[in-house]
């Protein structure tokens, strides 16, 4: 890593409109993607300017970047890894811990970080102590502007990979996923298009794409058709479902493919790299991004995850027609329509106060920190109704004063391809007395890491990891406080990983 000096960015262009969608809601472009002025002479992989100035001198320009304070990731709103987890626990297993993704775990739960006025990020920055001496809890949080109306956005073209073999036969996998395109289907526009593209040991477009303005009879009684047939052969299925996206592309639409499987692939390729390449002239070409949800009590979940990332796309589990009805008419818009492509985040510790960090989860996610301003390198999409939050560990120097972290979000304008960058800070006086007394979006923040740091046991502990025990105390408290019960879901998840400890 390079040596990095934190300071104050200028946005290298102005913003433009974004490309919009939803499924069963839908978002609006209201206005500038970002807030500075121009700064010429900025190039693929450069250190960001320093904190000072708007001219960028500062008292640190005399100094180089510390290779051991900086810290880049691509944005990932994925949330299988928790609602996997706790399906697993609700069926008495503890979860593989290979399947425990931390960064799932905390981006499962609503933020309430402001947001912008158009497209693209605001950044917040805050942190508390831990009960380990000099190490605090970091969060930086990303969010997107809000949703609109349905009628405000241009027409979806959705292209559906439907698993059906055998696997798929256990209660709760194609049954619920055939309910759950019944459900959209009915709620999709006149104007809107879906096809249908099924696969077992061989893939079949069901349906070509298809416009629902006179024809959702015949796309309801083809969903209602689809039967259980033989072996996985995932890789012809994601084949198939994207040459009939491209077959139906459809000029001035929001182009997607959604893979509905439960990622057991045992015929053909079964590598996501593999299958993949197969299409990436039609991802790179017409942007064709991939949004996998995931079901069954059985799932792949490292090959479905991996399909995601390099798809350029999201994956979400569901396990009961509650979730399936949440995903596909509310996370789904915000997972398909997008405001910021390939966007990635930089946060750098300034090396007067930090002495040591470390980022919680994102393993698969981690960037060159020289590839952050070069936009060859992918990063993620993200949609409209988005937060996005990173957890940092942080040891200070033991009475640390003034500046201590900026974070940067750098993302291409999904229309136009043009970069923006926008970023935020943290003082080291800023930094909550403890995270148990923190506010409400930190502080379930720290338990959702702390429980998927107990459940994974992969590295160090993170600091002041209470155990499962105080971590349901804790949990349950929250819960009581807010009356959330996406919270008080939590807490009974970590409950039961305690029960079965």
């Amino acid at each position: 890593m390079n040596r990095f000096r934190t300071r104050r960015l200028l946005l290298a262009l102005t913003a433009a409109s974004g490309l919009l969608l939803t499924a069963c809601t839908a978002g609006e472009d209201t206005g500038d993607a970002g807030k500075a002025a121009d700064r010429p002479g900025y190039g693929a992989g450069e250190p960001a300017p320093a904190h000072g100035d708007e001219d960028g001198t500062s008292e640190r320009d005399d100094a180089r970047e510390d290779p051991d304070h900086l810290s880049t990731f691509a944005l990932d709103v994925d949330t299988a890894s928790y609602d996997y987890a706790r399906r697993t626990l609700a069926e008495g297993r503890l979860p593989d811990p290979s399947t425990v993704r931390p960064e799932e775990f905390v981006n499962s739960f609503r933020q309430d970080y402001p947001r912008p006025d158009g497209d693209g990020f605001t950044v917040t920055v805050d942190g508390a102590r831990t009960d380990d001496e000099d190490w605090s809890l970091v969060r930086v949080g990303l969010a997107t502007r809000t949703t609109g109306g349905s009628g405000e956005r241009p027409p979806a073209a959705l292209t559906f990979v439907l698993d059906v073999s055998g696997s798929m036969a256990e209660p709760g996998r194609l049954d619920l996923a055939k309910e759950s395109l019944s459900v959209m289907t009915d709620r999709l526009r006149d104007d809107d298009s879906v096809a249908l593209v099924t696969f077992s040991d061989e893939a079949e477009t069901v349906l070509p794409m298809t416009r629902l303005d006179g024809d959702r009879d015949e796309i309801q009684d083809t969903i209602d058709d689809l039967e259980v047939q033989d072996s996985t052969n995932l890789g012809a299925g994601v084949e198939t479902g994207y040459e009939t996206a491209v077959e139906g592309l459809r000029e001035g639409a929001t182009n997607r493919v959604v893979l509905v499987s439960d990622a057991l692939a045992n015929t053909g390729d079964t590598d996501a790299g593999t299958i993949l390449e197969k299409i990436a002239g039609e991802r790179r070409e017409h942007g064709i991004t991939l949004f996998g949800v995931g079901v069954g009590s059985d799932y792949g979940d490292a090959l479905m995850e991996r399909l995601a990332d390099r798809g350029d796309g999201h994956t979400v589990y569901v396990s009961d027609e509650d979730e399936a009805r949440e995903v596909f008419c509310e996370q789904l818009p915000r997972h398909v329509d997008l405001t910021a492509r390939d966007a990635k985040a930089q946060v750098a510790f300034d090396p007067e106060t930090v002495q040591d960090f470390r980022l919680i989860g994102y393993d698969n996610r981690r960037v060159a920190d020289e590839d952050f301003r070069d936009d060859r390198v992918d990063g993620g999409e993200v949609g409209p109704g988005h937060t996005v939050t990173a957890l940092y560990a942080v040891r200070t120097a033991p009475g640390a004063e003034g500046h201590l972290a900026t974070a940067t979000v750098r993302w291409l304008d999904p229309a136009t391809r043009a970069p923006h960058e926008e970023t935020g800070d943290l003082e080291a006086d800023a930094l909550d007395d403890s995270v148990w007394s923190a506010g409400r979006g930190l502080r379930t923040t720290a338990t959702a890491a702390y429980f998927a740091d107990a459940l994974s046991h992969h590295g160090p502990p993170v600091p002041g990891a209470p155990h499962l025990g105080e971590l349901a105390g804790h949990a349950d408290d929250l819960a009581d406080r807010t009356q959330d019960e996406d919270l008080r879901r939590l807490a009974e998840a970590i409950d039961t990983a305690r029960r079965l400890t």
